[in-house]
């Protein structure tokens, strides 16, 4: 499990309270969960199977950018307006997880600050990673050799 997990993230009396707006879904392999653009209206934390995240890049097809799996949130969209994705994510394999409803967690944390906060630390997390992963995969596939190292 990642740092930017839920489990690693959040305390358990946080979790205990998100998990209350949990239900279970489930999707086959190739089932696209949400295209880059829409409402980001929902989230999800893999239990089984993967996810892969998605770019959109203009005269090519979209660069994988992250494959996610047990225990990974599917999603940071729906925390931040103006509530659209910013990736696209699709079913690699079969897929269990727990589904929230994103203005229902929002007014959760509305509600408890703390936890708001701690939902906002754990998602920029989250985003800290999936940027930087989003810079190498598309350095790894369009940029010449050698210049995706840091200075």
């Amino acid at each position: 499990m990642t740092s930017a997990s839920m489990t690693a993230a959040l305390e358990p009396a946080y979790r205990d309270q998100l998990m209350r707006l949990a239900r279970e879904v489930s999707f086959e392999a190739g089932t696209r969960l949400f295209e880059e653009g829409r409402r980001a209206d929902r989230f999800w934390i893999v239990r089984t199977g993967t996810v892969a995240l998605h770019l959109h890049v203009p005269g090519r097809r979209p660069a994988v950018i992250e494959s996610l799996g047990n225990g990974e949130l599917v999603g940071w969209s729906w925390h931040f307006p103006p509530h659209l994705w910013q990736l696209g994510a699709e079913a690699v394999s079969p897929v269990r997880a727990w589904e929230f409803d994103a203005e229902a967690v929002r007014a959760l944390c509305a509600a408890d600050p703390e936890l708001g906060r701690a939902v906002a630390v754990w998602v920029g997390r989250v985003i800290a990673q999936r940027l930087h992963a989003t810079r190498i995969r598309l350095l790894d596939l369009y940029a010449p050799y050698g210049s995706g190292g840091l200075t």
